[in-house]
């Protein structure tokens, strides 16, 4: 054990200490309370937590609080509790902190529904607002680590005073280097909806990285007014589709269908309408959009927010993923049972789709607390029908709302706290914290990534590299 230590404490962080390393591992062993410790540490912890490790006998109890001493060292070196599936020998970024999940099992008051829901951001014991925010990158698995790299980052770079700008639909241009994004359909701030289509934005990727937090720097990037002719009306969401973006449209009214358009990415932003009916009725909402990296074909999911924020009419179609096949134009339903489906995504190699729901959040209708905010997988056959529907993740807080893969097959989601990360067997390996609901995001290609977190836009860096389809790229 001795021998442990003295190798914990060689590594170069122990000499930011402001107290000798042995005097802090020893007050730390000897007592249960954090009164032993000088006043700059401010260790976040409960007697619980070292608790943990009852004694049954003196010489026990040295061996057992010193145990716990060797797992608090790394929070009070910049870090938090580690958890089981955390290595000490792993280096933590500057900008991540570790949550032990077994802390979390037992919470000393449990709030009945009406007070803690989807809708309240859960912060673990002894962790400020304030704190999660200033470490932003949550490690709840080593996964999380290849993912983030060495040193990674998160920066606003731009902000409103309460229009949701920042909304769905974030697609990356490379020709360009500009990412894409639209403002909230329906939202009352925005005064969109049925009296008016909401609107397409675009950032500069490299004015985002000039004002970061990967320079030192800061500042907000410039929000160009994206004028797409004819517009597309209240779009919501987007991908990459044969070098040009490919836009759902909710509709609008009984006039305006939901539709599928195609918008060229460069002045003058025109645009064509590539389907609007399904055998001459009107969708109920279009809502997110993905190509199966397979075969091409488009996939895109039909809900009812556009109904459930007062700019469409009661539905007519059952909540559905539709396939759409542009060779032929064969259009089909994939996959229904959903209550209110969302987000859409293929795994890298094509052979899983992913589909979000998220039947909690009712719109101007409020909350159903027991409905889904659920990831469902499928296994993509080799003929693009989808079989075995199978729960991947149920998220808290919020509902997961957009969807991103990585190369490595790891599969994101914005939800009620930021983005969550979870490795292709459903374990969630980290978060982003940004401590608001963050609907959508998107890569930029390796290391670089845009959060859209409604009225905050944030620029991130870290080693992961987005998944895309090859084929629909600009070439």
């Amino acid at each position: 054990m001795i021998q442990f230590v003295t190798e914990l404490l060689s590594i170069p962080l122990v000499s930011k200490l402001p107290c000798s390393p042995w005097s802090l591992i020893m007050s730390l062993s000897l007592s249960t309370s954090s009164s032993n410790l000088p006043q700059a540490f401010d260790l976040n912890i409960t007697n619980a937590s070292l608790n943990s490790y009852p004694p049954s006998s003196p010489s026990t109890t040295l061996q057992a609080n010193l145990s716990a001493a060797m797992m608090l060292l790394p929070l009070v070196l910049g870090g938090t509790l580690l958890s089981a599936d955390v290595g000490l020998s792993q280096s933590i970024p500057e900008q991540a902190q570790v949550i032990d999940q077994k802390a979390l099992n037992v919470l000393e008051t449990v709030e009945p529904p009406s007070v803690v829901n989807l809708t309240n951001v859960f912060l673990p014991p002894g962790l400020s607002e304030q704190n999660a925010t200033a470490k932003p990158f949550h490690v709840y698995n080593d996964g999380f680590y290849d993912i983030l790299g060495p040193d990674p980052t998160l920066t606003v770079i731009g902000s409103t005073g309460g229009d949701p700008l920042f909304h769905e639909a974030v697609v990356w241009y490379p020709p360009t280097d500009e990412m894409f994004f639209v403002q909230n359909a329906g939202a009352e701030a925005a005064g969109t909806g049925l009296n008016k289509s909401n609107s397409i934005y675009k950032i500069s990727l490299a004015q985002a990285a000039a004002v970061s937090n990967q320079f030192n720097a800061s500042g907000s990037v410039n929000i160009t007014h994206v004028n797409a002719t004819p517009p597309v009306i209240n779009s919501n969401g987007a991908t990459n589709y044969r070098g040009q973006i490919l836009f759902t449209g909710e509709g609008q009214g009984n006039d305006t269908p939901p539709s599928l358009f195609i918008m060229n990415p460069v002045e003058p932003y025109n645009t064509t309408v590539l389907l609007n009916n399904f055998f001459g009725r009107q969708f109920n909402s279009l809502n997110d959009v993905a190509i199966n990296p397979r075969n091409g074909d488009v996939y895109f999911t039909d809900t009812l927010y556009g109904y459930l924020q007062d700019f469409r009419p009661p539905p007519a179609l059952p909540n559905m993923v539709y396939r759409l096949t542009p060779s032929t134009g064969a259009l089909v339903a994939v996959a229904d049972g959903f209550e209110l489906p969302n987000g859409v995504i293929f795994s890298p190699n094509g052979s899983y789709a992913y589909v979000t729901d998220t039947g909690a959040q009712g719109a101007f209708y409020g909350y159903n607390f027991s409905a889904p905010a659920s990831i469902y997988r499928f296994t993509v056959e080799e003929d693009g029908t989808w079989s075995n529907r199978k729960l991947f993740s149920y998220v808290s807080p919020g509902i997961p709302d957009g969807i991103h893969c990585d190369t490595n097959g790891n599969v994101y989601s914005g939800v009620g706290d930021g983005v969550h990360v979870w490795n292709p067997s459903g374990v969630l390996l980290g978060k982003i914290f940004v401590g608001s609901t963050s609907a959508n995001f998107n890569f930029a290609g390796k290391g670089r990534m845009v959060i859209a977190a409604e009225t905050q836009l944030y620029y991130v860096t870290l080693a992961a590299e987005g998944a895309v389809v090859a084929s629909e790229m600009p070439q």
